[in-house]
């Protein structure tokens, strides 16, 4: 069997070509609801400075739970409100806070996180920690379930 010239230029390029179309493993996960549900989150970092709380006081926390709802305390205050994800993208919509006075570093980290919540995000997830970043802030956080 003798093959044209075009048809073994054609039977030498399709490997060639389907190996520069296939995934080099860098894609990046499509994050879903179920990933984010029934997971309760600790701020870790606000722009890479550590969280530090003062005695008796917890870290601020965000909890996503069943249907995205979205709960928690940003540091002075609770809040609450549906969270939205597309794309790789985090929003809590009409996010609602309580509206206790907060002094010092704390109301800082308090308007950082509610500023970054409340707008998209681009949100890293692992299997312990997630961040949340837009123009502003990047937020830090660990999984911190409760067992």
């Amino acid at each position: 069997m003798k093959l044209s010239s075009q048809t073994l230029l054609a039977a030498l390029s399709l490997p060639v070509l389907m190996t520069a179309c296939a995934s080099n493993g860098d894609e990046v996960k499509q994050i879903t609801a179920a990933d984010l549900q029934h997971h309760n989150w600790s701020l870790v970092s606000v722009d890479g400075k550590a969280i530090v709380t003062e005695e008796g006081q917890a870290a601020p926390n965000l909890e996503v739970g069943e249907k995205m709802t979205a709960n928690g305390n940003a540091g002075c205050n609770n809040f609450f409100g549906q969270a939205e994800l597309k794309n790789n993208q985090f929003r809590i919509e009409k996010m609602a806070l309580t509206m206790k006075m907060c002094m010092g570093e704390s109301m800082n980290v308090e308007q950082a996180f509610s500023q970054t919540l409340s707008d998209w995000s681009d949100m890293a997830l692992t299997k312990d920690s997630l961040v949340l970043t837009n123009d502003v802030h990047t937020l830090t956080f660990k999984l911190s379930d409760w067992k």
